[in-house]
């Protein structure tokens, strides 16, 4: 199976769609639910005003769609900044099956839908090598970065990576920093004189991202461990064939992938610090951790290995489907 998306073929998109229904067969017979917290940003307003109401089979068409389209689109990403030494769809896969391990992750979530906007601010963050004429670039970027965390509260740690990738890409030049920042500020500021103008600056602090230590789960089941286990392995699988090929590459395909390790290491701690974010805050740790596993399925010279690896995590998949149906 896993010699079909090491190919970059017509083929392995339509066995992409077909994973991704596979490994959430649990919605056929579960109602998908819209998960959203209070005080997080826009995207939960539009979840619950615009999404929640409608027919729960639009919301599983809709999870399955922005799922592949997130995907494909990472995909296309890593493969178009020649990331990895052959192209393929091995990322999308990935994707896909990180997307069913968590029952916190089957959901649609303002994280889910902010990872949209995570990919684009990867693509925009890329494009900065060798920029001739960066500042526009980087404006679009700072904005992109501060729309995302309006939208979504716990994104705002993203400006960490978007200061580190301005640091290793570009050389240090004060007035490329300062236009970045401009661009981040700048919806606030928008949003600031709105709010001033309209004489409702007490809901000021309803956009400003509240973080407090906290543990997103309380009571973890036997098989949440194992869930994570699973990644944390298929993780470790990514980062050994990653570190051969990456001496391999070029000085700028090295300061892509040290972006996405910063991007790896920084959202991880996205659920243990901001209020109430909860295990789906999580989902926004999908787009690092599936570029570097990817490299395990991708670069594994032995199939029957990376094989064994695919259906184990479909094993498991299986029996979180029969699970979710008693949580969903």
């Amino acid at each position: 199976m896993v010699k079909v998306f090491r190919k970059k073929s017509v083929s392995a998109i339509i066995f992409l769609i077909i994973l991704a229904l596979l490994t959430h067969l649990h919605f056929f017979f579960s109602i998908p639910r819209v998960v959203i917290s209070d005080d997080d940003g826009f995207l939960s307003y539009l979840l619950r005003k615009y999404i929640s109401p409608i027919d729960s089979t639009y919301i599983f068409i809709l999870y399955i769609v922005l799922l592949i389209i997130q995907s494909l689109r990472l995909n296309y990403v890593l493969n178009d900044a020649k990331m990895f030494h052959q192209p393929g769809f091995t990322p999308a896969m990935c994707y896909v099956l990180l997307s069913a391990f968590l029952p916190q992750w089957c959901s649609l979530t303002p994280a889910m839908v902010s990872n949209s906007l995570v990919i684009w601010i990867f693509i925009k963050l890329i494009k900065l090598y060798n920029n001739q004429n960066p500042k526009t670039l980087l404006f679009n970027a700072g904005l992109i970065v501060g729309l995302t965390i309006l939208s979504y509260h716990p994104t705002a740690i993203l400006i960490i990576v978007v200061l580190f990738a301005l640091t290793v890409v570009r050389p240090f030049r004060l007035a490329e920093w300062m236009v970045l920042i401009i661009g981040i500020i700048t919806p606030y500021y928008f949003l600031f004189s709105i709010l001033y103008l309209t004489g409702q600056m007490n809901l000021l602090y309803h956009f400003i991202p509240d973080m407090a230590i906290n543990l997103p789960i309380q009571h973890p089941d036997m098989w949440f461990w194992i869930d994570l286990g699973l990644m944390t392995f298929l993780l470790l699988l990514g980062l050994l064939y990653w570190s051969p090929s990456n001496r391999r590459f070029v000085i700028q395909i090295r300061k892509y992938w040290g972006v996405m390790m910063v991007m790896l290491l920084i959202e991880t701690v996205i659920p243990f610090i901001f209020l109430n974010a909860g295990v789906e805050a999580s989902f926004l740790w999908m787009v690092p951790l599936a570029a570097f596993i990817s490299n395990f399925f991708q670069n594994s010279k032995k199939l029957w290995f990376p094989n064994l690896i695919f259906w184990m995590a479909m094993a498991l998949i299986i029996h979180n489907n029969w699970i979710f149906l008693k949580i969903l």
